[in-house]
């Protein structure tokens, strides 16, 4: 995987994390853990899980199933948001004025336009000093005119935005791998 730069959790594995699946869930449009909202629409399957890295926990939500092949094919753009804050206070979670304004952020996330077709959301994770919501999409420019179309009007999110080329979704295997999904 080609990465235009690298900054996240996105190998959860190499701390040696302790990981264990919570529940599953189908048809829900939102739900709140732990005080954080997670992205989901119907018809699909996501879990939530919890793995521990360098003693923190951190929380996943993640699409169990993938697109057919070729939808896959046409996404070959791992894109990850990241939002790194002090967890120093609150065991790696994100204080409550932050976790606030981070929901804000994903409420935006939630109206980037061409879902399915332009994109998928595939997982989100929050702990550790660092939020991710990742996805994969098939044009990194169009991509970035509808996120910043979506989030207008909102105030500035301290974020960086990472593209990594992954046409096997290797990174999503990985981390669906490790829940033993």
């Amino acid at each position: 995987m080609a990465a235009d730069s690298i900054r996240s959790n996105l190998s959860p594995h190499v701390c040696a994390p302790y990981f264990k699946v919570s529940y599953m869930f189908k048809y829900i449009l939102s739900i709140l853990i732990l005080g954080v909202s997670f992205m989901a629409w119907s018809e699909e399957t996501w879990s939530v899980g919890e793995a521990t890295i360098q003693g923190k926990p951190v929380v996943y939500k993640f699409m169990n199933d993938f697109p057919d092949g070729s939808t896959r094919s046409k996404m070959e753009w791992l894109t990850v948001v990241s939002w790194t804050y002090d967890g120093s206070t609150n065991n790696g979670m994100p204080p409550k004025h932050v976790n606030e304004f981070m929901i804000k952020l994903e409420d935006g996330l939630e109206t980037i336009r061409g879902r399915e077709e332009l994109y998928f959301d595939v997982y989100s994770a929050t702990g550790n000093g660092l939020k991710e919501f990742v996805f994969y999409i098939a044009d990194r420019e169009v991509f970035m005119k509808r996120f910043n179309e979506a989030l207008s009007g909102h105030d500035a999110y301290p974020i960086d935005i990472n593209f990594y080329k992954d046409k096997e979704w290797s990174n999503l295997k990985k981390l669906q791998t490790d829940f033993g999904i």
